[in-house]
């Protein structure tokens, strides 16, 4: 995991600029058992067509685990065999970051963040796959780039769908939160396109990222994680969520807060050996949203770990971790 490494003392040191993280809360759920390979972060996870479970993070050329049960996961490898030359534009390790996984028109799309850290010299990636199984995927090149004269970072993608159109949010720092509407045809970002803006924080450095939008009811909810990664057990990564009737916005919380003027009701926090939880992406299984993070063992040396918990929805809209 080679970001990791590399990032673990820089962030160490950026958590005291941030301001003080929620205490550790006894009524957040435990993450559901699982066993095998458990080492991930920033899983993306699916249940694909043919059966099973594939999840896809951090770590690798897109490191790849697959299930057959949603318990117990397997190394598989990498989804590349190598990194697309490419790459090589934004790291000089051909590192990818935060993937994305999304199904449409009979095809698995997947879309990653390639960069370096301290920079939003950053693109993300797109490639596809009949099957979404690792080693099976096609690379199409640059979805969506910044460069260090834009407001915004091009990491942390997560792809959704709105009224017959496609969009793509992303975002890390910086200005927090953006969207753009992607073309269908191609998966990449219309050229041109109004770059909207979803979330952030009210003082630098802005911490926030990893963005996910879910559709339940007449709502889209946008799901982010705030504060620090990567730096093992003093990471303080929480996930927080506000909602909005329209794709592009405005996101408040249940109290009214805009997510713009940071904004966003707790949603998971670290507790006990669970410890950072953050990076998390939303799946559908059986009829049931799962909500997928990673956390740092507190008790196997800060390693982070995959955690799933079920995600229901209560009467007034807003979701619950069970």
């Amino acid at each position: 995991m080679k970001r990791l490494r590399t990032v673990t003392l820089l962030a160490a040191a950026v958590v005291a600029l941030l301001p003080t993280s929620a205490r550790a809360d006894v009524t957040y759920p435990d993450p559901q058992p699982v066993t095998g390979r458990q080492i991930i972060h920033d899983p993306t996870v699916m249940r694909l067509k043919s059966g099973g479970y594939v999840a896809y993070s951090t770590g690798g050329v897109i490191g790849a685990r697959t299930s057959k049960d949603r318990v117990h996961w397997d190394d598989a490898g990498n989804a590349f065999a190598e990194p697309p030359r490419w790459w090589y534009e934004y790291n000089d390790t051909g590192d990818p970051w935060a993937p994305d996984l999304f199904w449409r028109d009979g095809r698995y799309w997947l879309y990653y963040a390639v960069s370096s850290w301290g920079t939003n010299h950053s693109a993300i990636g797109v490639a596809t796959s009949r099957t979404g199984l690792p080693g099976t995927w096609t690379d199409h090149g640059k979805a969506f780039s910044s460069e260090t004269t834009d407001h915004w970072n091009a990491i942390d993608p997560a792809v959704v769908r709105a009224d017959g159109r496609l969009w793509m949010t992303f975002g890390s720092y910086w200005t927090g939160i953006r969207m753009v509407e992607l073309d269908p045809a191609t998966g990449r970002a219309i050229e041109g396109a109004t770059v909207h803006h979803l979330a952030t924080r009210p003082d630098e450095p802005y911490a926030v990222e990893g963005p996910e939008i879910v559709k339940h009811g007449r709502h889209y909810y946008l799901f982010a994680s705030h504060d620090v990664c990567c730096a093992g057990v003093n990471s303080t990564y929480r996930i927080k969520v506000g909602r909005s009737t329209d794709i592009t916005g405005p996101y408040v919380d249940s109290k009214g807060t805009p997510l713009l003027e940071g904004g966003g009701d707790l949603l998971l926090a670290g507790h006990g050996r669970y410890v950072g939880t953050g990076g998390q992406s939303v799946f559908r299984d059986r009829g049931r949203d799962w909500l997928a993070y990673h956390y740092y063992d507190a008790e196997d040396e800060g390693t982070p770990k995959l955690g799933l918990n079920a995600l229901t929805w209560q009467k007034n809209g807003w979701p619950v971790v069970r």
